[in-house]
């Protein structure tokens, strides 16, 4: 493995791993779950702490994976739903560019993730990305199926709403 593909792996797994620490445990400055629960509820990823537990998780876990090289592509499809859900739910209406909010930065991460999964499964190559895209792209849409059917079905009837059969 080459010096450049050891510190991207290290400096990206890393990174997510204290991401992910900061959702979960409010390390590294982070404002611990109940507080990224909240944040999740009104972006509308319900239920917020089901949702904060998964991001943090995958992050967390993802990066720990990926900065000690096990199990690459595993981890690659992990943090690719994350950062798919986050564009998705954050960035996509600010368009590309990372100075108006928007997912220029979440894509970048994907292709360094995806990248170290080509590049770690010798036998696969890029079969190994390709699957860990999909699984990612999957993991994020049912993400987003279940946050809808929870956001749905949460919703309370409006104050003096009344049905046509009372």
């Amino acid at each position: 493995m080459s010096f450049a593909n050891k510190l991207l792996r290290w400096v990206v797994g890393a990174l997510f791993f204290g991401h992910g620490t900061q959702k979960l445990f409010g390390w590294f400055g982070g404002n611990g779950l109940d507080a990224t629960a909240q944040g999740f509820e009104a972006l509308g990823l319900r239920p917020g702490r089901r949702n904060a537990i998964a991001a943090g998780a995958a992050e967390a876990g993802g990066g720990a994976l990926l900065a000690s090289g096990l199990a690459t592509p595993l981890a690659a499809s992990a943090l690719t739903a994350t950062m798919l859900t986050a564009i998705k739910t954050v960035h996509l209406k600010n368009g590309p560019w990372a100075t108006d909010g928007g997912y220029e930065y979440n894509l970048v991460l994907i292709a360094a993730v995806l990248a170290l999964a080509e590049m770690d499964s010798e036998q696969a190559g890029s079969r190994a990305a390709l699957a860990a895209l999909a699984l990612g792209a999957a993991g994020a849409l049912g993400a987003h199926l279940l946050a809808e059917s929870d956001a749905g079905a949460s919703e309370p009837e409006p104050a003096g709403a009344h049905r046509a059969s009372e």
